[in-house]
Parts: structure tokens; C-alpha cells; sequence
């Protein structure tokens, strides 16, 4: 069953403090159309510079995943995304007057109130969704840390916390379903230990820290200065250690809140993948630094997949288009027509096919006794179709010629030989303008891609 891809219906605003800087940030999620995916816009800065949230702009994830395109940046942005994912939402435009969102309290749960008050609508589009059909796993040998993503029926995630502290010990999170996440995790809150506060505060990095946005679990002898600076930092006059080994004026959520705030963690950071993912990932003491690297490696994955999956299509069917109506578009004639059949054809695509035998004229001369299909005719035949879907626009196609205005990024991948069916899909770039017909083309052959380029041509009245 086919899935719709979702925004929201309206933009919201919301404001807080800003973890590291102390300042009042104003963050406004907006509507987004399809296949736009997450992405940030510093409308503090010049042109409102934009930053997709993709894993090749993670450039530090110390206390948080930090993204960078251009010198622009955006602090912590792992917190804002889960909301999202955790949501079901596809299409998200974040618009922000800072670098870093606000903490509000360390946790997801005020962007997801924010954005279910917005409203959420589907979209005349369907989810890419990437089905895991085999174990993927990361590991980092200095910490131990370890992601694995394995098949599953839906996106599933397990987080296992072991920081080697008594006062923390080892707990674990499930999420079974992501629908799920707004009970059971959104309200989950970050947390440090003492140490880290300590560092943190000497080096003025959570200005705008307080006791209500993040658990902090004692794990050494709070001395008498110690205690004056957390007074200071968080504004209170009086600081003390709870019993289970947290300070106070906060009180857990859940006894494993640590282990659902990684998974919450997760969530946000593998959400830098740019697609939905149908598998369930199991981490063991996961972090910003593995959940990024293990997210920029699925991402390489995903793309490699993708761009070699070769579409599946029944040459038995009887052809949209056969040889002679093809002729009655085209103005190419033997032996300079390369298309045998027209299999699919949309305002946005088409696909066609063509059956290479040993009687071409051109394996003649290429190659005398190895004949191999010349790559410029590969290049041809996927422009012909391309030609086809262009000529499909106007009435008249008989009183037009096509012309080639340019070719990029052309690959050869394998040798097309006599006896191979050649399959040739062409995707609009750009919508067609003035008979301009600007498209991504590939063509296939016995499972494999063999070519592929990005073309550009023009039909003009003859």
C-alpha cells in the first residue's frame, strides 16, 4: 500500500533560549512542498541562506550535530528533526533567527506540540521509503560504539546506554512503531553528567542552561565552588543531589529517560539520511559522532542504490507506442532510428525500447569481428525518446525536427552487444519551456546500467 508524503498545513512560530548562546531564538516551521525534504533557512542572515539537513553538512557534533553549507551554520539541529520524523512529517522548511534552536526543556516535545497545532496534510506525491534488505553496520573501535541496521517490517529503533557510571548504569529503549514517538520519547530531555558541566561552564557554553532542560547525573563529589558556579548558572539558591544521583528541581520522566533521549538522538541524526528508512537499527552506546558517520554511510548507500537499480518492464505488453506510430512523431527514419517501442509515457517521463541485432549497419566498422553499439548512439537513442516525449506536447509533431543543444554528464558503464534489448528512460529535469526539453536519461540492458547523461534538446518547426 502505497504511502502519501506529509508537511503541515499552516506555518507556526515558537521561541526559547539558545543552549550554548544565552540568547532568545524565534524558529517558524512552514509548509513545504513535495520531495523538499528537512531543510534550515538563517533568515537572521543576508538572502536567507538555506541549509538542507543532510549528512555531508554535519561538520561537529560536539554537545549536538552541527551542520554547515557555506559558512552558514546551525547548532543542534538533532532535536527539531526527531519532531518531525517522529511525526511521520516528509517536507519541513525551518526558518530561524540563529545559528542553534531554542533547548525549551532538552527534549522534542514542544516542536511536537508546535507542529501537530499546525496541522498535518498529505501530499500528491508518495514516500521514497529505503527498504533495508541486508545488514548495515557501523562501528567505532575506539569508543565501542556500534550502529547496526537490519530488515524489518517497519522503521524500528533500540538504543542501549552504557556509560560505565554506578550513578547511570546501563539502560535500553525500543521504539516498535514511529507512532509511538510522541507518548513515548518526544518529552525524553538530554542530560550530562557533572564533569561535563563543569567543562562546560568554564568554557561559558550553556549560557542558557538551566535545571529544566537537562538531567544532570552526579558523578563525582559536588564541591563547595562546583555547587557556587551551578548556583550562578542556573539561577537558583539552592542546589542539592537527589537521591538517585540527579541534581534537583527536576524529576525523571521515566527511569530510563537517558536511553530514550539517545533514541530520540538517533531518530533526529539518521533523519540527515534525506530518506525514509524501513529497517530497524539497533545502536549500542550511541552518540552524535557515530549516528552522523553511520548516517553519511547509509546516505552513500542509498544513492549508490539508486542511481544503479535497474526499473523493471514487461516488453511483453503491447507497446503504448509501436514503430510506426512512432514514426508518425519522429522525423528520424532508418537506419538512424534507434527506438523500437514506446512502453511509458507521461507529461514528466518516457520509456522505450530497443531490440540491438547483429544487422545494425554500424557494427560493420565498430568493431570488425567485436562488434560493440557506439556510445554516441546509446546517447542518440536516449534523445530520440526524450524527443518523443518534447514532440508529445504540440498537435502537430509531423511539422517538427529535434536538435541537440547539449550533453552532460555522460557515462558508458557496460558494452552493448548484438542480441542485448536496450531499455531507455528519460525524466524531465525541468519542466518542458519553448520546446526545450532539459532531462536525466539512462539506458539498460540484461539487469545493468549501461549509460546514462544528462541531455538537453529543441524542437523546431521545419
Amino acid at each position: 500500500m502505497s504511502k502519501k508524503q506529509k508537511t503541515i498545513k499552516t506555518e507556526i512560530s515558537l521561541s526559547g533560549v539558545g543552549l550554548h548562546t544565552g540568547n532568545t531564538v524565534s524558529m517558524t516551521f512552514k509548509p513545504a512542498p513535495i520531495n523538499h525534504g528537512f531543510a534550515f533557512s538563517r533568515v537572521d542572515l543576508e538572502g536567507k541562506p538555506i541549509i538542507e539537513a543532510k549528512a555531508d553538512y554535519v561538520v561537529t557534533t560536539q554537545r549536538g550535530t552541527n551542520l554547515e553549507k557555506n559558512g552558514v551554520k546551525i547548532q543542534t539541529s538533532e532535536h527539531v528533526l526527531a519532531a518531525a520524523v517522529g511525526l511521520d512529517i516528509d517536507n519541513l522548511l525551518i526558518e530561524i533567527d540563529a545559528s542553534e534552536p531554542p533547548i525549551m526543556d532538552g527534549s522534542s516535545k514542544y516542536f511536537v506540540e508546535a507542529l501537530e497545532k499546525a496541522g498535518i496534510e498529505e501530499q500528491d506525491a508518495e514516500i521514497e521509503e529505503y527498504v533495508v534488505k541486508e545488514i548495515i553496520s557501523y562501528k567505532d573501535e575506539t569508543s565501542g560504539s556500534e550502529i547496526i541496521l537490519m530488515p524489518s517490517d517497519e522503521y524500528q529503533v533500540t538504543t542501549m546506554v552504557d556509560f560505565g557510571t554506578k550513578i547511570l548504569g546501563t539502560q535500553n529503549a525500543t521504539l516498535n512503531n514511529i507512532s509511538d514517538f510522541k507518548e513515548e520519547f518526544a518529552a525524553a530531555r538530554t542530560f550530562s553528567f557533572l564533569h561535563e558541566i563543569e567543562m562546560l561552564l568554564e568554557n561559558d557554553l550553556i549560557k542558557g542552561g538551566d535545571l529544566n532542560n537537562a538531567i544532570v547525573y552526579v558523578d563525582k563529589k559536588l564541591s563547595a565552588s562546583t555547587m557556587q558556579k551551578l548556583k550562578k548558572a542556573f539561577k537558583k539558591d539552592d542546589i542539592s543531589v537527589k537521591p538517585n544521583g540527579i541534581l534537583d528541581n527536576l524529576t525523571l520522566h521515566w527511569a530510563n529517560e537517558a536511553a530514550r533521549h539517545k533514541l530520540l538522538d538517533v531518530i533526529g541524526d539518521l533523519a540527515l539520511v534525506g530518506t525514509r528508512i524501513k529497517g530497524k537499527v539497533i545502536a549500542n552506546k550511541p552518540g552524535h559522532l557515530i549516528n552522523t558517520q553511520f548516517a553519511k554511510k547509509l546516505a552513500k548507500i542509498i544513492k549508490a542504490e539508486k542511481r544503479n537499480k535497474v526499473p523493471q518492464y514487461d516488453l511483453n505488453k503491447t507497446p503504448l507506442l509501436d514503430i510506426y506510430q512512432i514514426m508518425d512523431i519522429l522525423p528520424h527514419r532508418p537506419p538512424f532510428l534507434l527506438v523500437d517501442r514506446i512502453l511509458e509515457l507521461s507529461d514528466r517521463h518516457v520509456v522505450g525500447m530497443k531490440n540491438v541485432t547483429m544487422n545494425e549497419n554500424f557494427f560493420v566498422g565498430h568493431f570488425p569481428g567485436a562488434p560493440v553499439m557506439p556510445g554516441v548512439l546509446q546517447v542518440e537513442a536516449m534523445a530520440q525518446c526524450g524527443g518523443i516525449l518534447v514532440l508529445s506536447t504540440v498537435p502537430d509533431p509531423e511539422n517538427y525536427l529535434t536538435y541537440f543543444m547539449k550533453m552532460d554528464n555522460v557515462k558508458f558503464k557496460q558494452k552493448v552487444l548484438p542480441g542485448d534489448t536496450l531499455t531507455f528512460k528519460a525524466e524531465l529535469i525541468t519542466p518542458i519551456r519553448r520546446g526545450i526539453c532539459h532531462m536525466q536519461a539512462y539506458a539498460y540492458a540484461n539487469g545493468k546500467i549501461v549509460a546514462e547523461a544528462e541531455l538537453m534538446a529543441q524542437i523546431a518547426r521545419k
